[in-house]
């Protein structure tokens, strides 16, 4: 089966993408955004630490009576104001101190034999600046609050370090943007003919260009086509070099890219992407060496037209994610039903839809149960312009590229759009995640990701996952501990076929006593006609809790919610089960995932 590169028409070269009407300027980023450097803050406050045996270490009485002692020798309005976690004493000035009032106080503080230590208690500041990058301000799908994935504040947490993002695809074009973070890859076009290298698979993963000089070349309905250079303009969006004073800024930026080619003149065939998934994830494929560094996150910005997940697909997919690598997939830009299309439809992977910079899916990309979730895709036309036409480009997603028409030449910038744009920005986010708590597993991330996403603010006709993925708030969702516990996640597949009773389970250990009063269950069933299903939590003794009753009214797709659940007479450990019921005929779907948080 051959597979080809999910973008929409683009223009075919970059004057006429960049050269129309400049971007809107983005909204003003917060503060902890926009600083070019720190500020200088006045000190207001002191933080007095008191040997372990004087009053003053054990009694607030004796250290209120202290400051007040210091603040009349030293002329200054001193106040206890409470006592620190640590034990230390957090004495007030009394408004803003100038360096003179500030020294002479600590003086005072540092000359009483009572004291240990004393500083002052300074202002700390976000440092998810903007980037410096000159193209930053025309990425709109990284910052924007209506359209954007709200990428600037993860980055105070996590910037991708550690972390191997596999671009399977047409391979790489030179970019300077991109060359600091490439490792090695590999090609895996067999055909020497389609890889245009003369010599088929080889340790190279140079992208030799994948454009068809006439129509029909490849195939009845093809077209004429320059080449695409799309892997490295995926590349880009993951992990452009940032804060280098040009071009863009990645997702990940700090992450490693590597190419992976199987993409070439009429696209790939299924058996070369299938064992490219298994070396990119570490895997062993025949006659090849073992990959040294094995990617934690593969981008899979790929597809073709299949009413099934073929088994060659599946079971490379399933390898990957055993070894602990995410497998992220662009839904496809046919604005049809994304369960045609493969591997998109296969299991145990991200299925991404696009949107626009409106916050709507985007025109041409596809849509359904199977979908999980949205990223900006862009657009750089609008859906009643001619295809094949550049008439927005300020709306597309730019990213790495080069100028060259058929092989390569000068490194360039320019906008694409299609689900393959909004693919990465998935797979930027989920390194993000593995960098910032590595012990996440391919499931932990895809559930972060769908729990954390927000509804998109415009419209999405035929269903988008659980919305437009939002990266500050999966990164802070993964990096702040729940408090009292910690979420156990499910994220198999159970099919549920009509009039059927199935189950999903959760093994939990490590927890003492009971379960909370308030148990969060969370839910993402992918079904047609939601009203036919009953939704229950089984206790690991038996109990049953109803989550959701059945309607015959509510024709509305997808269980997508969460639940809280008073859970307090059962023991927290166990076996926890999840159980649906379909009770009507004519629609069916499946857990995707579920998970209770503690």
């Amino acid at each position: 089966m051959a597979a080809s590169a999910t973008i929409a028409a683009v223009a075919a070269t970059s004057s006429v993408a960049l050269a129309a009407t400049p971007p809107p300027s983005p909204k003003p980023a917060p503060a902890s955004q926009a600083m070019a450097g720190l500020p200088v803050s006045p000190v207001e406050k002191v933080i007095v630490t008191y040997k372990a045996t004087t009053a003053e270490a054990r009694s607030n009485t004796a250290a209120a009576g202290d400051a007040t002692a210091k603040g009349s020798a030293t002329g200054e309005d001193l106040a206890f104001e409470r006592r620190l976690a640590g034990g230390a004493a957090l004495v007030d000035l009394g408004g803003e101190a100038s360096k003179k009032d500030l020294a002479e106080v600590m003086n005072a503080f540092r000359g009483d034999p009572s004291v240990a230590s004393v500083e002052p208690d300074i202002r700390a500041y976000a440092m998810a600046v903007t980037p410096d990058d000159t193209e930053y301000a025309k990425q709109w799908d990284l910052f924007e609050a209506t359209g954007g994935m709200n990428v600037p504040g993860a980055w105070d947490k996590t910037t991708g370090s550690g972390v191997t993002v596999a671009v399977i695809d047409t391979g790489y074009a030179t970019h300077s943007d991109v060359a600091g973070n490439v490792v090695s890859g590999y090609d895996f076009i067999s055909s020497s003919a389609d890889a245009r290298d003369g010599n088929g698979r080889d340790n190279n993963a140079k992208d030799e260009g994948d454009w068809n000089a006439t129509d029909g070349e490849c195939g009845a309905g093809s077209k004429a086509s320059n080449s695409s250079w799309h892997g490295t303009h995926v590349a880009g969006t993951v992990a452009a070099s940032t804060n280098n004073t040009k071009g863009v800024a990645g997702i990940a930026y700090n992450a490693k890219i590597q190419p992976v080619r199987v993409l070439g003149k009429c696209g790939g065939s299924s058996a070369d992407i299938a064992d490219a998934i298994t070396w990119a994830s570490g895997g062993s494929v025949p006659g090849v060496p073992a990959n040294a560094t094995p990617a934690k996150v593969i981008n899979l910005s790929l597809g073709g037209s299949s009413a099934t997940c073929p088994s060659v697909y599946q079971n490379a997919i399933n390898g990957a994610v055993s070894r602990g690598t995410t497998v992220v997939v662009a839904a496809g830009n046919s604005n049809a039903n994304a369960s045609g299309f493969t591997p998109a439809n296969c299991a145990n992977i991200i299925n991404v839809a696009s949107t626009s910079r409106e916050g709507n899916r985007s025109f041409y990309s596809n849509f359904g149960t199977s979908v999980d979730v949205a990223a900006p895709g862009g657009e750089t036309r609008r859906a009643t312009d001619t295809p094949g036409t550049v008439t927005t480009p300020e709306n597309g997603i730019l990213s790495t590229l080069n100028s060259g028409t058929t092989t390569q030449s000068a490194e360039n910038y320019k906008p694409y759009q299609g689900t393959s744009m909004a693919a990465p920005h998935i797979a930027g986010l989920a390194a993000l995640l593995e960098s910032a708590k590595p012990a996440l597993t391919p499931a932990d991330i895809e559930s972060a990701i769908k729990a954390n996403a927000r509804a998109l603010p415009g419209t999405c006709t035929g269903g988008c996952g659980t919305g437009i993925a939002d990266a500050t708030k999966t990164v802070n969702a993964v990096t702040t501990t729940t408090p009292g516990g910690a979420t156990f996640t499910n994220a198999a597949d159970v099919t549920i076929s009509d009039n059927a009773t199935v189950s999903s389970t959760i093994a939990v250990s490590g927890r003492s006593g009971n379960a909370p009063a308030a148990l969060k269950v969370a839910v993402d069933i992918k079904h047609t006609w939601r009203g036919d299903l009953v939704v229950d939590l089984v206790a690991p003794d038996g109990t049953v809790r109803s989550l959701k009753a059945s309607s015959s009214s509510d024709s509305a797709d997808n269980v997508v919610a969460t639940y809280t659940v008073d859970a307090s007479s059962e023991v927290a450990n166990g076996m926890w089960k999840l159980q649906v019921r379909d009770v009507a005929s004519g629609d069916t779907g499946y857990i995707d995932s579920w998970s209770l948080t503690f």
